[in-house]
């Protein structure tokens, strides 16, 4: 078991390093930022119009026509903002310095862009299955961008997002949630895996109307609760918030004056470990959030782009005040880390109350990404066996729910980041290849845009 742990750990920090995956996603980031002119600081006023418009807590019941487009947003949430923004914030500043939050905006900043790409091909290329529920997502902009001949490359990436992220990864979350239960409660961890997996299991099996309503619910609920925390304790030590910014600053560029040469902080590892932790915490490139876009309910698909550009904002938010919330609090010893790390920080600042804060919030966390996570395996189970392979599915994420949270991880974690990383790669493949699809498409709303502009004025 140690071996392929450390195989596979090995084989990850080459995928996820700074040779291979980094460079593909920042890339594509980067070039969709300039190919679409900056479309996530042009339009974000626009973007925060059409969420904020359509958003509710209590909207229409999603259907098999689909869901609206804050229920959508909502589920890419649910999935985006997990365990990795409070755990893995931590990990990140421990492992390359402060500054690695600096380069983890920017990550953030370029995944933007190529998230509203992803929501836009979605969009375009859903299509309806034989029972008439609407579906989408990068197997489906695959072989109909690409056409049939690409159709190997949609099963491998299928195949690659059920293991990754249905199976293996919900094993993680349900790990997570027992744990941070056992810590903070003394709750045993079966019973919370057998809890966790029955209350996964009434959503999984309640279909995409459950699934959304208890998205739409309680998304807003689990960011607010975590981000009025992060105030409280931000609050409390005010003093120190300013310092703490010009550390992050001077430590993206100058680590070893700004945190001491004998740490060993590089600009390289704070880049490395910033922009990793900031791609693999907003899924922007992956693959992953484009299943919820694709049925979401607008007139236009640049519509649900721009709005697709509030999730990855919304991982930044979290993964902000999580690493402030360390700084200010001054428990930041370079040697604890993850959600230990995390844990330290709030306690020091709720008292004792911190620890089952965090607890709670990384239960709401770790669920709703459980229910985002199988959503999206469910769309490529669809892809790939249709109506018939959707109850062995949920039965066999509800199984991995309760085996998972009585695990060790560290072997779950590596084959996850693994099949995450292979995700990847054929989802990079067609948001290149189809680019100017995207980029007609925006050119053709905003060139609809000013016409509406121009006929309210008359």
């Amino acid at each position: 078991m140690s071996y392929l742990t450390e195989l596979f750990s090995e084989i990850n920090s080459v995928l996820w390093g700074v040779f291979v995956l980094i460079p593909l996603l920042c890339g594509t980031g980067i070039f969709y930022t300039i190919r679409l002119r900056f479309v996530q600081v042009r339009k974000f006023g626009l973007a925060a119009k059409f969420l904020f418009s359509g958003a509710s807590l209590f909207g229409k019941k999603a259907d098999h026509s689909g869901m609206s487009s804050f229920q959508a947003l909502a589920t890419a949430i649910a999935a985006q903002v997990g365990t990795g923004n409070v755990a893995g914030t931590a990990t990140a500043i421990v492992s390359g310095g402060p500054g690695a939050l600096f380069w983890l905006w920017v990550a953030a900043f370029f995944g933007m862009a190529t998230i509203f790409a992803e929501a836009v091909l979605a969009q375009i290329y859903r299509t309806t299955d034989k029972q008439g529920h609407i579906v989408g997502g990068p197997a489906y902009y695959i072989t109909q961008g690409l056409g049939k001949k690409f159709k190997p490359l949609a099963v491998f990436f299928s195949i690659a997002i059920i293991i990754a992220l249905g199976c293996i990864g919900n094993m993680v979350q349900s790990n997570s949630i027992s744990i941070a239960m056992n810590h903070a409660f003394d709750m045993p961890i079966l019973l919370t895996g057998i809890l966790t997996a029955l209350v996964s299991g009434f959503v999984f099996f309640g279909g995409i109307g459950r699934l959304a309503s208890v998205a739409e619910k309680i998304v807003p609920f689990m960011a607010f609760t975590y981000l009025l925390g992060g105030c409280i304790v931000i609050g409390m030590h005010i003093d120190q918030l300013i310092p703490a910014f010009k550390l992050i600053i001077e430590a993206a560029f100058n680590p070893q004056a700004a945190t001491g040469g004998a740490l060993g902080f590089t600009v390289a590892k704070a880049v490395q470990f910033g922009v990793a932790r900031g791609l693999f915490s907003n899924e922007a490139g992956m693959g992953s959030t484009p299943h919820a876009h694709a049925v979401a309910k607008v007139e236009h698909p640049a519509e649900q782009g721009l709005v697709a550009i509030f999730g990855v904002f919304a991982t930044v938010l979290v993964v902000t005040f999580t690493g402030i919330v360390i700084m200010v609090t001054g428990v930041l010893d370079y040697k604890t880390t993850g959600i230990e790390l995390t844990q330290l920080a709030y306690n020091e600042g709720l008292g004792q109350f911190g620890i089952g804060f965090v607890a709670i919030c990384l239960f709401f966390f770790a669920y709703s990404t459980i229910i985002g996570w199988f959503f999206f395996g469910e769309q490529n189970v669809r892809f790939l066996f249709g109506k018939k392979g959707l109850t062995p599915y949920r039965l066999c994420v509800c199984i991995c729910i309760v085996i998972g949270a009585t695990l060790k991880v560290d072997l779950i974690w590596s084959l996850a980041d693994f099949f995450n990383g292979l995700m990847v790669i054929p989802n990079l493949i067609a948001l290149l290849a189809l680019n100017k699809v995207v980029v007609s498409c925006l050119d053709d709303f905003e060139t609809k845009l000013r016409q509406y502009e121009n006929s309210t004025k008359i």
